[in-house]
Formats: structure tokens, sequence, C-alpha cells
């Protein structure tokens, strides 16, 4: 097998796994997390990229369900998911022969739906965009057992996580109150701490690595933010609902998942790889999301119950299992190209679009030196049907009373290119 099998295969299998992770993962999952750079040979070694992610999620058959809000107006077929983009950068350093050390930026969480304000579904969400931002440093310490090398590995990541929501609060204003649409903003911020650990075991000579990482949760602590009312005149203010006709400070708590991820790849024939993964993400972490008015603080808790919640994000996630296999083989010193399927298991449990997907991904690695390394990769998908409404939630609640609506099995499509370097 060619000595360079295992940086432009493996190239090509970490570039497949970043699009799988971008297109449409389930819960609030956009980039994922990604350590591979980590594994690279040689001293120094950097690479960027960027993923463009095309989901065509259409809902279908909205209706308003909850008439104390007004009824709803529009359409009830609409577009939920527009396009995204998720880069990502790292940088790897061979400290000592025995050391390397790994920074990196990426966006593992993200989610961006725009139904608009034309549907029948106004209620339930107009748009919602929540991004991130990951500063991580992760080592590794290698020692030789047997005929290959085990490895420790470690690292710490600072997190930041803001957002929005808006939806309809009142159909009714922009009737009574030309100049008002009737719509509400939650918006909000939050930062935390998050740590990993792992182990990996690699014998280069058969082109073999085995690796297990766990990733801690990330407690975001107090997550503060706003929401804004200021969309329907201050007169409507009741006993009821003081805070219409404002902004009010809002505050809230929020914890993001930890995740198992175990990775293997095997050189089969000469210049032929399989790899492949298992992921386990805890997203039933996040349930009822529940946002008090921040004056509130001293007097009691803010959970899905309390009677100071003002509004809430309602997920009610289930835990995600994401499974990968695939194929790599080097067609010449500067050319290779890789191929998989995975299916990504849908957290979904009634108040989200985020059901199951399969998607098979391939990608092209050029080298044309020994320092360079340049890829391009696609991917194309089927996103399952499924349905939004009622559903048992936390706090002896039911959440999805405000709309329902179905969805079919729509396409989504990704492009990635990225660029490598190393010496």
């Amino acid at each position: 097998m060619r000595r360079t099998t295992i940086s432009s295969i493996i190239g090509g299998a970490l570039l497949m796994t970043s699009v799988a992770s971008a297109a449409q993962a389930g819960g609030l999952e956009r980039g994922g997390y990604s350590w591979d750079l980590l594994f690279s040979k040689g001293p120094v070694a950097t690479e960027a990229g960027v993923v463009h992610v095309m989901p065509e999620r259409r809902i279908k058959n909205a209706r308003d369900t909850d008439p104390s809000n007004g009824p709803g107006f529009g359409a009830t077929s609409v577009d939920e998911t527009p396009s995204y983009d998720v880069p990502r950068f790292g940088a790897k350093f061979a400290i000592t022969p025995e050391v390397d050390c790994l920074g990196t930026y990426q966006e593992p969480w993200g989610v961006h739906t725009n139904p608009g304000f034309d549907w029948q579904g106004a209620a339930s969400n107009i748009e919602t965009d929540i991004s991130s931002h990951d500063y991580g440093l992760t080592c590794s310490y290698k020692y030789q057992v047997g005929p290959g090398y085990l490895r420790g590995i470690g690292g710490v990541s600072y997190q930041e996580v803001e957002g929005f929501k808006t939806r309809e609060v009142n159909s009714l204003v922009p009737f009574v109150a030309p100049g008002f649409d009737g719509s509400g903003t939650l918006d909000i911020s939050g930062n935390g701490w998050g740590w990993r650990a792992g182990v990996a075991y690699e014998i280069p000579k058969y082109e073999m690595r085995f690796s297990l990482i766990y990733n801690a949760e990330v407690d975001l602590g107090q997550v503060n933010g706003t929401v804004d009312l200021t969309e329907i005149p201050r007169a409507l203010a009741t006993a009821r609902n003081p805070f219409l006709g404002q902004i009010t400070d809002v505050y809230g708590t929020a914890t993001l998942p930890q995740q198992l991820e175990f990775k293997w790849q095997t050189g089969i024939a000469e210049d032929w790889l399989a790899f492949g993964t298992v992921k386990w993400t805890d997203w039933s972490v996040l349930g009822v999301i529940p946002f008090c008015p921040t004056v509130t603080k001293s007097l009691g808790s803010c959970n899905p119950d309390s009677r100071f919640r003002l509004t809430s994000l309602d997920l009610m996630f289930q835990d995600g299992w994401y499974v990968m296999a695939g194929l790599g083989h080097q067609f010449t010193p500067k050319w290779s190209g890789a191929a998989q399927v995975s299916w990504d298991r849908g957290t979904s449990t009634g108040l989200t679009t985020q059901t199951d997907t399969w998607l098979l991904s391939t990608a092209l690695l050029f080298e044309p030196n020994k320092f360079w390394q340049l890829q391009a990769g696609a991917a194309v998908g089927m996103l399952t049907s499924g349905s939004y409404g009622p559903t048992p939630c936390d706090g002896n609640l039911t959440c999805g009373t405000d709309a329902a609506y179905d969805f079919g099995d729509d396409f989504v499509s990704a492009l990635s290119i990225s660029a490598k370097l190393k010496f």
C-alpha cells in the first residue's frame, strides 16, 4: 500500500463526515465535532473548509389549532429550511515525537428555519435561527504498545451560543392596529466550557486506527436574553400579559449534549481503505427550556411549571444515533476518492421536522505535492416524513398545541470544499 494512502483517502473520509454532519443532522447539530486532524502525520498540518447545505424540507397541510391567539392566515404549504454554510478550521502541531496538539474553530450546533409570516402555522414559528462558535484545544500522547501506538486524548472547548425565535403572538393585531404585525421575538445568548477524553490505537503498517472519544456536555449556565413584544401595541397589555408593547429581559438555563463517538479505519487491499463511525448524542437533555422575566429571579425558580414563565423553547428531543460506513481508493499518487453511506436517527418527538436522514456522500482529493491537499465533496440524501402537533412535554404539559402540519420525504444535498497544508 502506498504511504500516501492514509493521508489522502482518510482526508476524503473526514470531508464526507463533515458533509454528513452538516446536512440536516438531528437535534441542533450543525457541523458537529471533529478532532481527526490530530492524527495527521508531520510536525504541522492546517485545514480549512466550508460545507454548503441545501435542504428542501417542505411543510404541508398546515392549520392553526389555537383560536385563542387569533385565526391562522396564509398558505397551508411552505418551504421551511433555507440553505446554509458551515465553516471550520484546524491547526495541528507536533510538540514532541509523542505529543500532538490541535487547535480548532468549529460551529457544532445550529438550526435555521424560516417559513415566514404568510402560513397557517405562524403561531408556531416565523423564523428560528440558532448558531454556535466552538474554540477548542485537544492534545494527545502516544506510546508504543505491541505492533502499534496507543494514544491518550484530552481537550477543552469554550462555546458561545446565540439565536432568536420569532412567532405570531396574535394574528388579529394588524387588523386592529395598522403598523403592527402582532409578532414576538425571543433573543438569547449563552456560553460555557466543555471537555473531552478518549483513546486511539493505530497500526501504521495496516493503515489501521480505532478511536473512542467522549465529548462532555456543555453547561451554559444562565442563558440571558430578551422577549420583544413591541409589535403589539402597549394599549393591549392586560394583567394576564403585562409585557405586551415592550422589551423584557429574561433568563433561563440550558445544557448542550454529551456525545460518544467510535471511529475505525483499516486497509483492506493495496490502495483501498474501509472506514466507519458510530456516534451517540444525548439530545434528550434538551426538553422544554423556559424563560422568565429577570425581575422575577429572586421570587422563584424558572421551570416549565413556573408561574413566571413568559415563553419557552419547546424541543423535547430524543437521543440521536449516527451510523456511517465507507470505502476509499487511491487511483494515482495524486488522485484519491471515497464514498460513504450514513444514517442519522431523527431526534424529533413531534415538535420539529428533524426526522431520519439517509445520505450518500462522495469526495475527490488532489495532492499536487507533499505539502498541499485539495478536497471537494458532494452528498445527496433523503429527509424522512413526519408531522408536528400536540406532544407530551416537561412539567405535565402538552406542547405543540399552536399548530399542526405534515411533511413528506424530502431531498437534501450538500457541497464541500477544503484545503489542507502540511509540512
